[in-house]
C-alpha cells in the first residue's frame, strides 16, 4: 500500500496524501498504539514523499550504456562489431587538420565573440546560398559547442515551466532531456511508416496544445534515416507559424542523403529555426562545433544566454570550420561510402528476418522491425552483444512507440566490419532459433 501511495505522491496528489496520513493516525489512535519516532517518520515519508526534481526526469542515453559494455568486452580481448553508435568512422578531412596545425602555431586562440567568429558566420552565410539558394544574414547564424549546445541554448531562450515541445516518437533521445532541463515537457508523438516516421500537419492538429511553443523535425531522421517530403515540410512550417510557434529543424545529417537532396526548412519559411553542425557530414564529432540559425528577433536573447553558459564555442574549432566548408571532395567520398554500406545492409537484413518498412534515404541509420525474430528488442540487443559480439541499439532508446519491436543499425562502420557483423548475426540467429 505504501508503494502504491508513493506513486500517487509522485503525481503530486496532495489531497490523497493528506487523507492517507490522517487515516493512518486515526488507526493508530483507535488501537491505542503510540508509534516510535522512527515509525512515525516512516509514515510521514510515505505520505509526503519529496516531489520529483527536474533531474529525476532525465533518462540515460542507453546507447552509451551499450557502448560501455562493448568497450569492456573489447578490453577483455574480444572483437566487437560496432553498429550501435552514430559516429563517423572516417578521420577529419586532412585540410582541416592542417588548418588546425597552422592556427596552433600562430598562437591566436583567445575567445571569439559569444555568438561566434564573424568570419565563420560569413562563411556559413555564403555556404547557405551555395547549398540551398537562400539568403541568411551572417548575424543570424550563432556558433555553438556542437548541436547539443545549440538545442540547450534554444530551449533556454524559448521555454518556460509548463510549456511543451512536440517531438516524434521514435526520435533522438536527448531531445526529451534538453527540454526537461529547461523546465518544460516534451510531447512525444507516435509516428510510423505511414508518415515516414516524421511529424505531419495532421499530427500537429491532433497533438498541438495551448502551451506548445515549438515542434522539432529531424530530417533526415535519427533513428530511421528517413526524409520528410518537401510538401509536408512546407505544411509543418506554415502550421507552426499559424499557431504562433516555432518549427525547429534539426539538419545535422544534411549532405548525407542518397538519391535525393536534403531541403532546408529555410527554403520554405525564413522564420524557421535551423540547427546543424560539423559532426556528421564533416566527421568532426570531437571538435564540438555547431550552429543555429534564428529569426532576428531572437538574436539578442540568445546572445545573453550564450555569454553566460558558453562564453564562446572553441576558438580553434571555429577557425577550422571555415576550411571544412571547402572540403567538398572529402565529404562526397564519405557520402558515397555510406551509400555502399547502406545498400549492403538493405540487401542483407531482410533475409535475416529484419523488416525495413521504409527505406532510409539519409543519415547512416536503418530502423528495422524485429517482430519476426523477438518480442523483446532490448533483450535481443544485449544478448547479441554478449553472445555474438555485435552491437546494435534497441528501440527503447528512441521512445516508447513500438520500441520493443524495433532496433537501429548504424552503418558508420567499415564494409568489412559490416560484412562480419552480418555473418555473426546470421550465426547467432541459427543458434537462438
Amino acid at each position: 500500500m505504501f508503494a502504491q501511495h508513493r506513486e500517487h505522491g509522485r503525481g503530486n496528489n496532495r489531497a490523497f496524501q493528506k487523507a492517507f496520513f490522517e487515516l493512518a493516525q486515526a488507526c493508530l489512535s483507535r488501537f491505542k498504539f503510540s508509534p516510535t519516532a522512527s515509525y512515525a517518520a516512516f509514515i510521514q515519508d510515505s505520505c509526503y514523499p519529496p516531489p520529483m526534481r527536474r533531474i529525476d526526469k532525465i533518462e540515460p542515453f542507453r546507447v552509451m550504456q551499450l557502448l560501455e559494455r562493448a568497450k569492456e568486452l573489447e578490453a577483455s580481448g574480444r572483437k566487437i562489431i560496432h553498429m550501435e553508435i552514430g559516429e563517423p568512422d572516417f578521420p577529419t578531412p586532412a585540410s582541416v587538420i592542417e588548418a588546425a596545425h597552422q592556427r596552433l602555431d600562430g598562437g591566436d586562440n583567445f575567445y571569439t565573440p559569444s555568438t561566434g567568429n564573424p568570419q565563420l558566420q560569413t562563411a556559413l552565410s555564403d555556404w547557405y546560398q551555395r547549398e540551398y539558394g537562400v539568403d541568411v544574414a551572417a548575424e543570424r547564424i550563432l556558433i555553438t559547442p556542437g548541436t547539443s549546445g545549440a538545442f540547450s541554448l534554444l530551449y533556454a531562450v524559448l521555454l518556460e515551466a509548463g510549456e511543451s515541445v512536440l517531438l516524434s516518437d521514435p526520435g533522438y533521445p536527448c531531445q526529451r532531456n534538453f527540454i526537461r532541463l529547461a523546465g518544460a515537457e516534451p510531447i512525444n508523438v507516435p509516428v510510423g511508416p505511414e508518415s515516414k516516421y516524421h511529424l505531419s500537419a495532421a499530427l500537429f492538429e491532433q497533438h498541438w496544445q495551448q502551451n506548445t511553443r515549438a515542434a522539432v523535425v529531424i530530417n533526415p531522421s535519427n533513428p530511421t534515416g528517413t526524409m520528410i517530403d518537401d510538401k509536408q515540410l512546407e505544411k509543418l512550417a506554415l502550421s507552426c507559424r499559424e499557431r504562433g510557434g516555432y518549427l525547429i529543424s534539426d539538419e545535422l545529417y544534411h549532405g548525407l542523403s542518397y538519391g535525393v537532396k536534403s531541403r532546408s526548412a529555410l527554403e520554405f519559411d525564413d522564420h524557421a529555426v535551423v540547427v546543424n553542425g560539423f559532426s556528421k557530414r564533416w566527421a568532426m564529432t570531437g571538435w564540438r562545433l555547431g550552429w543555429v540559425i534564428v529569426p532576428e528577433t531572437l538574436i539578442n536573447a540568445c546572445r545573453r544566454v550564450m555569454q553566460n553558459i558558453f562564453i564562446a564555442a572553441p576558438t580553434l574549432s571555429q577557425h577550422v570550420g571555415i576550411t571544412a566548408l571547402q572540403a567538398e571532395e572529402e565529404t562526397e567520398a564519405m557520402r558515397c561510402a555510406y551509400d555502399e554500406r547502406r545498400s549492403l545492409l538493405l540487401a542483407a537484413l531482410p533475409k535475416l528476418g529484419f523488416d525495413i518498412v521504409v527505406e532510409p534515404q539519409g543519415a547512416f541509420y536503418i530502423y528495422a522491425n524485429v517482430s519476426r525474430i523477438t518480442d523483446n528488442a532490448k533483450l535481443f540487443c544485449w544478448d547479441m552483444l554478449e553472445q555474438a559480439g555485435v552491437a546494435i541499439t534497441q528501440g527503447e532508446d528512441f521512445g516508447v512507440y513500438r520500441a520493443d519491436s524495433h532496433v537501429r543499425f548504424s552503418y558508420a562502420a567499415s564494409l568489412d566490419d559490416i560484412r562480419e557483423g552480418v555473418r555473426r548475426i546470421e550465426n547467432y540467429l541459427k543458434v537462438v532459433e
